[in-house]
């Protein structure tokens, strides 16, 4: 009786296995058995895990074994792979579009969520009344991370804007302006901006009349990122008990929607 692999809805297709292909470190550094894993199978594996939301014990038999596929996913989430494989996707997707690779703006902003009995960092965001962590991202006027930095939801977002503002400056050396909302106004972080970065923050606030819901010039656009985020089940919560994997679970959402989109073009 025959078995043949299912395949299944987040894994990457031959045109998208060749876009990621060149950009992973599918060779061994250093002396060392050879990799003997399908590393197609390894990163399909990971897209299930942050597609579905699923306990790496729960990961289907048609891929490899869930310690073997662990094991490279959180080495990439130590060594940076995650990152570096955004980042080139991100300018690959950028000059496909007729834009330049790195933007001269962006957008910032935070999401607090819970996190569970894994354990790690963990504070309380009094305004959301959460008890987790906080995601704060830049992304590009495009809606493209650009960077992600995951720390304790106590931090208030004026200052948990200086330790991604620092990260994505390293990433990003053109950008010029940045628009944000309300809270980070306080704290003496548009100043601090400016003085450090020379960067543009631009508050954009609602009327002080509005009334329910309405869409606010260029912060529409982090949001919609975080509803692209939403899409990836293994981001509604934290589930990681390490900073590092959550960053790198974050990570991986936009490489996966980069990754569909520059297939299709």
């Amino acid at each position: 009786m025959s078995h043949e692999k299912r395949i299944y809805t987040s894994d990457t297709s031959d045109e998208e296995w060749e876009i990621i292909k060149p950009l992973l470190p599918l060779e061994p550094n250093g002396p060392g058995r050879p990799i003997e894993l399908d590393m197609r199978q390894v990163v399909d594996a990971i897209f299930y895990i942050n597609r579905t939301g699923c306990q790496w014990e729960n990961l289907p038999k048609d891929y490899p074994n869930h310690n073997s596929v662990y094991y490279h996913y959180r080495k990439w989430c130590l060594d940076g792979t995650w990152q570096r494989l955004n980042t080139a996707l991100r300018q690959l997707d950028r000059r496909h579009r007729g834009r330049t690779e790195d933007p001269s703006a962006g957008v910032i902003d935070s999401q607090s969520v819970k996190t569970t009995e894994a354990g790690g960092e963990r504070g309380y965001d009094a305004g959301k009344k959460v008890n987790g962590r906080k995601r704060h991202i830049v992304v590009d006027t495009v809606g493209n991370l650009l960077e992600v930095v995951v720390h304790v939801a106590g931090i208030q977002d004026y200052d948990g804007a200086k330790l991604i503002l620092d990260k994505v400056t390293q990433t990003v050396s053109t950008l010029k302006k940045l628009w944000a909302d309300g809270m980070y106004k306080k704290g003496g972080l548009i100043e601090w901006v400016r003085d450090n970065l020379q960067i543009v923050l631009e508050i954009v606030e609602r009327e002080p009349d509005q009334v329910g819901f309405k869409v606010l010039p260029r912060r529409w656009v982090v949001e919609r990122t975080f509803a692209w985020l939403g899409r990836y089940r293994r981001l509604s919560k934290d589930y990681e008990k390490c900073i590092h994997s959550s960053e790198g679970m974050v990570y991986i959402a936009p490489i996966h929607t980069m990754l569909k989109r520059l297939a299709a073009a």
